[in-house]
């Protein structure tokens, strides 16, 4: 029989559906001190036996786990000069950011996280200094989402992408670019999600850098965002977390 494989992916980072199979014969639920602990079948010599069950032992659910879950953080990068200990860390808009934009990517049914999907992933996040410029400045979720399938078209309908796709060689230089500007900048703090956008627009021929400049995003844009890029600070959205 072949295996049917189940491509949802709600927002939510875990889900599960439990259900519980009602018996077609309500006469089985008999009071077992009757005289039903041993039966004969209609076969001769052939003995059914039936033991009552423990009316407190709790029913078995089974579950069937349908939803990709996210990365907990950004992917490591290791830029030169500076070890794993002294990286500063990324914010909790920019690693929602990131997890968004894998279950992005698996919905387009692509294999890779690209620079596209890290574009996708800010603007579905939505609440950082970053993508609420990006929708000040006419980009949005559902166009954004438009441009990248005429750029680099649909998926195999029958593909189904890796619970967490790798980014692909750009994303990966966008997310160090990233760590690598904010180490320059000498501020303390994380890694905001303008960090993380401006990284993709430094990929010049990353299909994130066509998209954004599709929609009229250019270098005057890019040295106002980077005017903020280490303001991206909430403390009460990460009380929340």
């Amino acid at each position: 029989m072949a295996a049917h494989t189940l491509a949802s992916i709600p927002v939510s980072p875990s889900a599960s559906h439990s259900c519980c199979i009602k018996p077609k014969n309500p006469a089985l639920h008999a009071p077992w001190g009757s005289k039903l602990d041993n039966m004969v079948s209609s076969f001769p010599g052939t003995k059914l036996s039936i033991r009552p069950s423990n009316s407190q032992q709790p029913i078995r659910k089974h579950h069937q786990s349908t939803v990709a879950t996210a990365s907990p953080s950004l992917p490591a990068a290791k830029p030169e000069g500076t070890t794993s200990e002294k990286a500063p860390k990324w914010s909790a808009r920019a690693i929602k950011s990131y997890a968004m934009s894998e279950l992005e990517a698996r919905k387009l049914k692509y294999s890779h996280t690209g620079s596209e999907a890290l574009l996708m992933g800010i603007l579905v996040e939505g609440t950082s200094l970053a993508a609420k410029f990006l929708r000040q400045n006419g980009v949005t979720l559902f166009q954004v989402r438009e441009e990248i399938v005429k750029l680099l078209g649909k998926s195999d309908m029958y593909f189904f992408s890796p619970e967490h796709p790798p980014l692909t060689d750009q994303a990966q230089r966008a997310v160090n670019w990233a760590i690598d500007a904010k180490l320059k900048s000498g501020e303390t703090g994380e890694i905001t999600v303008s960090h993380l956008l401006l990284g993709i627009w430094s990929e010049k021929e990353s299909a994130g850098h066509k998209i954004m400049a599709t929609f009229g995003f250019d270098d005057e844009k890019a040295n106002e965002l980077a005017k903020t890029m280490n303001k991206d600070i909430d403390l009460s959205f990460k009380k929340g977390l």
